[in-house]
């Protein structure tokens, strides 16, 4: 899978409309389309008539897809956890006060939950 597959993968749930998807990954359209006819092809999502707007299609995982994201997630924090292991645990914790203060809404200067 490609990286930008697994973050369409992981980001169905979430935002079941590929419109939606594109504009939470900040992807063009056009390259969501692609990534989800590929995801379609392989199995991990299928697409479904939106009961509340029958002229939409809602993505929704497989359990193929659900296993398939569930695996790249572990991969994806083993990796982080073994290069997480080089720094410093002051390093660490740094980090993550950098991390909070960019997640910081500029009006409150309070961090997103």
């Amino acid at each position: 899978m490609e990286t930008k597959e697994f973050f369409v993968l992981a980001e169905v749930e979430a935002s079941p409309y590929p419109a939606e998807i594109a504009t939470a990954l900040l992807l063009p359209k056009a390259s969501v389309t692609v990534y989800v006819r590929n995801l379609v092809a392989k199995g991990f999502i299928r697409r479904e008539i939106d009961e509340a707007d029958l002229r939409r299609h809602r993505l929704v995982l497989t359990a193929e897809g659900t296993e398939a994201r569930d695996r790249a997630l572990a991969a994806l924090a083993a990796e982080y956890d073994r290069r997480l292991a080089r720094v410093t645990p002051q390093d660490r914790v740094e980090v993550q006060r950098i991390l909070k203060a960019m997640l910081a809404s500029p009006a409150s200067g309070r961090t997103r939950e």
